[in-house]
């Protein structure tokens, strides 16, 4: 079966003066002279090159992450044994190339994240590969798969531009230079397709599309307007092939520009934090919760004493704005607040129980990648039985253990799910624990079968699944 492919890729290129800006008349795509252009820009672009040397291996490599499988058994030492027999395996070396382009004549450098990751040594070529320098991470962005190198011992380098991102608009022309497939200093044009792709690659995707031909090795290469900007970072394509399909994914400069500033300043990059844990409003949520349209980002978890918390937001709440910017997408919300300087106050326009209203969050500094889980409280039942499709079970110890649920969690557990129910079209599943019906909480199965019996129409669900909460709408009109 064929299946559309989401590939990253990897690239390169030369060398000469600087800022590499192209003439005036460029600004007008009708009188463009690529040749010139590219003359100008290609010294700012980059090979990047990266080794990693063998790695003796660990037993989790050999036995796996849950150690040695027959621990506790008669053949716990022999396999023990194996396995320091193979102590001595390693890894193989690897080598990649990439591509990077210059930002600063004191020899600051771009490039995606996955071109140099687990490297342990890092080379930028220019001119083809005929003069090369070592180069050190300073530091790195994996979420938005992005990098920053530093070429030492060489200064006055020629350099590129970073252009405002937020002026790009679909339709105007682009060139694409890097390293496709190791042929260095490879020249591509075509246009930006669309912009604010969502391609599922992290939590803050927000790339502009392309369909200027990248193939793998181009990856960390600039994406230039037709007035010798950086406007964007190559970093991945949609492929069947292996090659380019005309669909490439470059990361914004702007967001470029904000990532580099919080490296130099603090060696890593630095988030706003909110505090919630959010979902996409579907058209029946919406329905559900009042809205005209499936737009906005639901709230279905608030972090205890987080900055949502202090201001009020509570769960069940539909973020429509951020700070003035709409939520069209629940995908919207995460990089707005990540961009979000450290301490800002924001007015966050919501949506509770059909009524509008406003909160003013001050936003605080994203510690870990994960929020933290807030307590809930209820008391399990003993009772089993079923309802709407539904087959509901109380959480006991033993169940506990086999779904790894936190203490905190209360509810009950869903043991099974007709076929062709309304339970089943609502994408419950065998596993879920509903901890709320109609934003009232249950802590048994008789009382989620008195508020489910009888009902008609549509009923929110809070439940927990995969180590977080969310919202489900279960419609029982039928």
């Amino acid at each position: 079966m064929r299946s559309l492919v989401l590939a990253l890729l990897l690239a390169a290129s030369s060398l000469t003066v600087a800022p590499l800006v192209a003439p005036a008349h460029a600004a007008n795509p009708q009188l463009v002279d690529y040749a010139d252009l590219v003359e100008r820009l290609s010294p700012a672009v980059v090979n990047v090159a990266t080794k990693t040397k063998p790695k003796k291996l660990g037993k989790d490599e050999i036995f796996g992450p849950r150690g040695n499988p027959f621990a506790g058994t008669p053949f716990e030492q022999f396999f023990e044994q194996f396995g320091e027999g193979l102590g001595n395996l390693q890894t193989a070396p690897r080598e990649s190339l990439g591509s990077g382009v210059i930002i600063s004549p004191d020899g600051y450098v771009v490039t995606n994240n996955h071109v140099v990751d687990g490297a342990d040594e890092i080379v930028v070529k220019f001119n083809g590969g005929r003069e090369e320098y070592p180069a050190k991470l300073i530091g790195r962005d994996s979420k938005n798969d992005l990098s920053l190198l530093k070429i030492e011992g060489k200064g006055n380098l020629p350099y590129a531009r970073l252009g405002d991102s937020d002026k790009v608009r679909a339709g105007q022309a682009v060139l694409a230079i890097g390293n496709p497939f190791g042929l260095g200093g490879t020249v591509t044009s075509g246009i930006v397709s669309a912009l604010g792709r969502n391609i599922g690659q992290g939590p803050y995707d927000d790339f502009i599309q392309t369909d200027a031909a990248i193939n793998p090795g181009n990856s960390g290469g600039p994406l230039f307007n037709v007035v010798g900007e950086v406007i964007g970072i190559n970093a991945a394509i949609y492929t069947r092939s292996g090659g380019s399909n005309g669909i490439g994914f470059a990361i914004p400069a702007n967001t470029v520009k904000m990532v580099v500033g919080q490296i130099k300043q603090y060696g890593h990059p630095v988030r706003g934090w909110l505090g919630v844990r959010i979902q996409t409003v579907t058209k029946d949520l919406a329905a559900t919760l009042g809205l005209k349209d499936d737009v906005g980002a639901l709230v279905s978890e608030v972090t205890k004493d987080s900055p949502a918390a202090k201001a009020g937001i509570e769960n069940g709440d539909v973020i429509l704005s951020f700070n003035g910017t709409a939520i069209s997408e629940m995908s919207d919300l995460p990089r707005l607040v990540a961009e979000t300087p450290i301490g800002t106050s924001v007015p966050v326009s919501l949506l509770r129980e059909g009524k509008p209203l406003t909160r003013n969050v001050t936003i605080a500094k994203l510690e870990g990648d994960e929020d933290e889980v807030p307590p809930a409280d209820g008391k399990d039942g003993a009772e089993s039985g079923d309802v709407a499709g539904l087959t509901l079970g109380s959480l006991d110890a033993i169940i506990r253990r086999q779904l790894d649920l936190p203490d905190s969690v209360r509810g009950v557990v869903v043991e099974g799910v007709a076929r062709g129910s309304a339970a089943a079209e609502s994408g419950l599943a065998r596993g879920d624990v509903i901890t709320e019906v109609d934003w009232k909480k249950v802590a048994t199965t008789a009382e989620v079968q008195r508020a489910l019996k009888g009902r008609k129409g549509k009923v929110l669900l809070r439940v927990y699944r995969d180590d977080g909460y969310l919202f489900v709408p279960l419609n029982l009109a039928k």
